[in-house]
């Protein structure tokens, strides 16, 4: 592959995207079934803009513990304060459910701290606990009761921590909301920044927001893309972004124009495509199936396209598309073969675990 232009990588991260969907029903805009941008319901733009002020790896064993159990997914802090998605090995235990054991990853400095990648913290204040944790299937909806613990958290966390909670919750099967309680009482909102919780949270909350360029507040809409950046290690890995851009515009698209732009100063995240790149089309099929077509004249023919691109592509389209397969086309190529092996001109689904980041 000759680079013409731009700065991306071209880490493996072999085999990340060769496993199915278990993540379903998240779509950033919960049950909104269009595909194209409306500007969002008033009480969820005014809860966003109230929040806005807050400011395939192999596993490796260490001393303390190693990722050898079950796989579970936690939203967790990274050096540069942003959340990512990181797949936690926790041992089985029969009194604890992964969902209770993902929340519990949260917690500064808490039990399941030892399984917590070097670089990576939670955002739950030291000493909460989860009192209970129940799903109503029909509304589809996680209700988590801590104790009182989760009250003494530094102010300037409060957003992180409704989104590490929701975005947690959200990843597993058949939960698309999540209302907070605390010991027993339902929270109207949060202690100390007074972050309305009227509402069940959902991922229109967004997670890492940021304002796109040259959108106003009040007339924003957001979409979610997914950046590469690298740990301590030197592992590649991936972290959402929320971007408020402006609405009536096909979210495919929006998401796709962002992942071009790039990231913001300053973020420690990774430029996954060039300024040269070009969305020729977004395409969904009748089985929901949507295939992207890119141009851009720095891949010679035949040559592999680092995986950071690629993956970028399939995560960023699923996750605005309700998790939605995902097909590749670069250049009117027939085949396109990612650094991975993995052929991205045939549907790819979002995967099961992402970021399997060693301890």
């Amino acid at each position: 592959m000759h680079m013409k232009k731009g700065k991306i990588r071209g880490i493996s991260a072999a085999g990340l995207l060769a496993v199915p969907v278990m993540l379903s029903g998240c779509s950033l805009f919960g049950s909104q079934s269009s595909m194209d941008i409306d500007k969002p319901p008033a009480e969820v733009e005014q809860q966003m803009l109230n929040m806005t002020d807050g400011s395939a790896q192999t596993t490796k064993t260490t001393k303390t513990a190693a990722q050898t159990g079950p796989k579970t997914t936690s939203f967790l802090k990274n050096e540069k304060g942003l959340l990512a998605p990181v797949s936690l090995g926790i041992p089985e235990d029969k009194n604890t459910d992964s969902m209770k054991q993902a929340l519990m990853a949260l917690v500064t400095g808490g039990s399941y701290a030892k399984y917590v990648p070097k670089g990576f913290t939670g955002v739950l204040p030291k000493g909460t606990t989860v009192n209970k944790l129940t799903v109503d299937k029909d509304q589809k909806l996680a209700v988590v009761d801590f104790n009182s613990a989760f009250n003494q958290y530094n102010a300037p966390d409060e957003r992180k921590i409704l989104e590490a909670v929701t975005w947690t919750l959200t990843g597993f099967a058949g939960v698309n909301k999540v209302q907070l309680m605390v010991e027993g009482k339902a929270l109207t909102e949060m202690p100390l920044q007074g972050t309305p919780l009227n509402q069940p949270l959902t991922r229109s909350l967004g997670i890492n927001l940021q304002k796109g360029e040259g959108v106003a507040l009040t007339n924003s809409t957001p979409v979610t893309v997914y950046f590469s950046t690298l740990s301590e290690d030197g592992v590649s890995y991936y972290v959402p972004v929320t971007r408020l851009v402006t609405p009536g515009q096909s979210k495919l698209t929006a998401a796709l124009q962002e992942l071009i732009r790039g990231p913001q100063q300053n973020d420690g995240l990774e430029q996954v495509m060039t300024d040269g790149t070009k969305v020729e089309s977004v395409k969904t099929a009748k089985d929901g199936t949507v295939t992207v077509s890119l141009q851009d004249d720095m891949f010679e023919k035949d040559e592999p396209v680092p995986n950071e691109l690629l993956q970028s592509v399939v995560l960023s389209i699923s996750e605005n598309a309700g998790n939605a397969k995902v097909k590749i086309d670069m250049n009117g190529e027939s085949k396109v073969m990612g650094q991975d092996n993995q052929d991205y001109s045939k549907p790819v689904s979002r995967p099961d675990y992402i970021n399997q980041i060693p301890l």
